[in-house]
């Protein structure tokens, strides 16, 4: 049953592993798919390897790729690996790629589907970037409204940074809920859920505003661990440090 508005439902240290195949199948008049919208900044070493990753997420049939004033061969690396490529001419920062990817993707939904579920994810990312498939299925099979990543529970590093401290007691002051990983880029949402969050935070406020936003007018999140592996080539502005962050 899906949680009440309003609340999230904690971390889950696994998924139903029975939704996988319903999620392959979808129905056959109306499947549910995802997008993945990768926003990405002279990324061209790893972009190519995250786009193949993605390509084996289960339900994902669409990725955008928002080249976002590069200026290395991001865009075309991305583009011969299988993705839809919208470039900036000029560095704007990730609210604003990720907003033209929305809209890419709104533009490529079929209106006889359900809209796509959006998959937000960085663009260095690598091989890892198939570790998103348990935030798509945690939203596919109505565990939430976003799914969120956090790290293993077994990672020392989990919740050191002051960036990170500053940003759950702010998600607690304004909505009582404390994330393990209040800062995760990666994340997949329905799409009212992510209309909800647009205009997005600029600068680096982007995922404490978002999921604030989300939680205050009343849709669940839920946290879910999965090991990613920052290759380090994602330089958009919003994904650079913690330190600038905080």
């Amino acid at each position: 049953m899906r949680p009440r508005r309003g609340q999230s439902t904690g971390n889950l240290e696994g998924v139903n592993q029975s939704g996988v195949e319903d999620l392959r199948r979808g129905s056959a008049s109306a499947p549910q798919r995802v997008a993945a919208i990768i926003c990405a900044h002279n990324a061209g070493v790893d972009i190519a390897s995250t786009v193949r990753s993605c390509r084996a997420i289960p339900g994902v049939d669409l990725l955008v790729v928002v080249d976002d004033g590069s200026d290395d061969d991001t865009g075309r690396n991305a583009r011969l690996a299988g993705a839809v490529v919208v470039r900036h001419s000029v560095p704007r920062g990730r609210a604003s790629a990720l907003e033209t990817g929305v809209k890419v993707v709104a533009m490529r939904d079929r209106a006889d589907w359900p809209p796509r579920l959006l998959l937000l994810l960085s663009a260095d990312l690598g091989e890892s970037a198939v570790e998103a498939s348990a935030l798509v299925e945690a939203v596919m099979t109505g565990m939430a409204d976003c799914a969120c990543a956090a790290p293993p529970a077994t990672d020392p590093s989990v919740g050191r940074s002051l960036a990170e401290n500053f940003a759950r007691s702010s998600i607690r002051s304004a909505t009582g809920w404390e994330p393990q990983a209040p800062l995760s880029e990666e994340r997949c949402l329905t799409r009212e859920a992510l209309n909800a969050a647009i205009p997005f935070s600029t600068g680096y406020g982007i995922e404490v505003g978002m999921t604030i936003d989300l939680l205050v007018d009343g849709f669940t999140l839920v946290e879910v661990p999965c090991t990613f592996v920052h290759l380090g080539s994602d330089r958009t502005l919003g994904s650079l440090n913690r330190t600038a962050q905080y």
